[in-house]
């Protein structure tokens, strides 16, 4: 059987920790990266750095209208809507926060989809690959346990989008292919991820996680803490602050 993949790499903790995940599981990956007016592009970069150290294929994806069509966010907004600062994870509330992006996962999700659904008829109607040899994945980097409140990181919403996907595609429909996705962290706490990242030997020290585009993760936003967090209940070091404080030093 013939897995043919697509993984979505923002250049975070996350995204990287299951971009290895992928690539131990597919020998046909392509990593997606989506420049969509975010207000920084310091994750941008780090999936760059990323993929070149993994050897894998990589498509930067620029979609610049999303910041039109999806602005009521401080991820893409800041000056409207300044990015929350907190002192810690307690202070992380549980409804759904101005960093989130409208539909950003659904209009991600149906690019990678198109991607990948155009790999997949590529490899049966002009290389002659038999359907029922081939799978279609999507891997991406939800997290339903330490996240901050997404409505577009919880299990029930992958299930839906899969069956859309599936039943609005070509390969579903004609060839009985599903577009299957897969979210192998959504149910794992941060200090689970850090583990799994170490465990894959990702390369954690250059991932950003960070909402601000400073010299330094700023510390305060909630990517910053979570991810703070991960680390220390994990027991060692961020990798990420040890590489930045030795390049300042140098």
């Amino acid at each position: 059987m013939t897995s043919i993949a697509v993984t979505l790499l923002s250049g975070g903790l996350d995204s990287t920790t299951v971009t290895a995940y992928a690539k131990k599981r597919n020998s046909q990956l392509t990593a997606l990266t989506f420049n969509y007016g975010q207000n920084h592009s310091k994750e941008i970069e780090s999936a760059k750095k990323i993929v070149s150290i993994m050897g894998i294929e990589h498509k930067l994806i620029e979609i610049p209208s999303l910041i039109d069509l999806a602005s009521y966010s401080a991820l893409i907004n800041p000056d409207m809507f300044p990015i929350p600062s907190h002192t810690n994870v307690d202070e992380i509330g549980h409804s759904i926060p101005i960093t989130y992006v409208p539909l950003r996962n659904t209009i991600f999700l149906s690019l990678a989809a198109s991607f990948l659904e155009s790999k997949v008829l590529q490899a049966i109607e002009i290389d002659g690959e038999k359907s029922e040899n081939l799978n279609a994945h999507i891997y991406m980097a939800p997290n339903a346990i330490d996240y901050s409140g997404y409505p577009d990181c919880r299990p029930e919403y992958f299930e839906y989008m899969k069956q859309s996907l599936s039943l609005g595609s070509k390969i579903g429909t004609e060839y009985d292919i599903p577009i299957e996705i897969s979210t192998p962290i959504i149910s794992l706490s941060k200090v689970e991820i850090v583990r799994m990242g170490m465990r894959l030997k990702a390369p954690i020290e250059y991932t950003w996680s960070c909402y601000r585009g400073t010299d330094f993760p700023c510390s305060v936003c909630d990517s910053c803490i979570l991810r703070a967090k991960g680390f220390k209940e994990a027991g060692t070091p961020d990798p990420l602050l040890l590489r930045l404080k030795d390049k300042k030093n140098a």
